[in-house]
């Protein structure tokens, strides 16, 4: 079942990179200063009374160019690789008559935005009123053709401001729980109701393919 592989491909891949992180700290003690993890814990445990604590703290104290290079580096590919998974989930799910292929590729670039416009603004409200500003002259002349597409793009977000603020262990969790759940919901066929024809999710199993009829042979 297509379902199936699914779930085996995911389950894989998420092994793959746990392992290739705890192998690369294994090597390289250092690389834990610069992971950007924690921003949840510094969340949860301070206190946010002024209007400048509406932005998280920073994620990391630097020291110079290459350690901010480094930080920067690893906390965007970390976006990268957990909003992957996300774009596979759609590409089986989605019915083929309403596939958009421009959505797949804003799940996966769309993390990496958010993530760096995030940096930019921790801790400043006049840069953040400029993003805001500079971001409502755009128009968006692409609609979204469902709710579920909508799902996609909040979670590339959220995965996003996850990242910019150090807590990229919430994006993970977040896109684990989202990814499997989803899954979930289509092996099942959740909601479903046969008298109402299926407009978001393919079926589960791939469909047969019709054998074309036999050409007559033409008369010599």
């Amino acid at each position: 079942m297509l379902a199936l592989r699914l779930f085996a491909k995911l389950t894989a891949y998420y092994v793959v990179v746990t392992a290739a992180v705890l192998l690369a700290l294994s090597f390289f003690p250092n690389l834990r200063a610069f992971m950007p993890f924690g921003g949840v814990e510094a969340l949860m445990s301070n206190p946010r009374t002024g209007i400048e604590s509406m932005f998280a703290p920073n994620a990391v104290e630097v020291a110079n160019l290459r350690e901010t290079l480094y930080w920067l580096s690893i906390t965007i590919l970390g976006a990268l690789l957990t909003a992957l998974p996300s774009s596979w989930v759609y590409i089986s799910v989605r019915s083929s008559k309403d596939y958009d292929q421009s959505l797949v590729d804003t799940i996966v670039v769309l993390p990496i935005v958010v993530t760096s416009i995030i940096i930019i603004v921790q801790n400043s409200l006049a840069l953040a009123f400029s993003i805001a500003g500079i971001a409502a002259a755009v128009r968006f002349r692409n609609s979204l053709k469902s709710s579920g597409d909508a799902l996609f793009i909040l979670l590339a977000v959220g995965i996003g401001l996850s990242a910019g603020i150090g807590a990229l262990e919430l994006a993970i969790v977040m896109t684990v729980a989202f990814n499997y759940v989803f899954l979930i919901l289509w092996m099942t066929d959740y909601g479903d109701r046969g008298d109402i024809k299926k407009h978001y999710m393919s079926h589960c199993e791939p469909h047969e393919e019709v054998a074309a009829p036999a050409s007559e042979p033409t008369p010599s």
